[in-house]
């Protein structure tokens, strides 16, 4: 019962800025100004990331000076590994006025 509660609670609580891999790919790919971000850590980010992502670790101490110092006017679509930085992130980045998107499930839910 608890699992039931979970997943549905996990499903309710999905923004709209929260995008499966398949939207999150297309709508990145519509402006060539639209920035991927990945907010796993550096060694992380080291051993294989997304082409042209910039990383800024969600877990340093500086995650949000860094974030502040982004220029507003760009779209940031933000992953990690699983899905909870990035979240997490992009939730910080939005109330910093940011246009920022969520990819819900990871860097493994983009698709090839």
């Amino acid at each position: 019962m608890n699992k039931i509660l979970h997943m549905l609670s996990s499903f309710f609580s999905k923004s709209e800025f929260d995008l499966d891999g398949y939207h999150f790919k297309n709508e990145y790919k519509k402006d060539k100004n639209n920035v991927l971000l990945d907010v796993r850590t550096v060694t992380e980010h080291d051993s294989g990331s997304l082409p042209s992502a910039i990383n800024l670790d969600f877990l340093s101490s500086s995650f949000s000076s860094s974030a502040a110092a982004l220029p507003k006017d760009k779209a940031y679509f933000v992953f990690c590994r699983s899905g909870s930085r990035s979240s997490s992130a992009v939730s910080m980045m939005r109330k910093m006025g940011y246009n920022s998107y969520n990819l819900v499930g990871g860097i493994g839910a983009w698709p090839s």
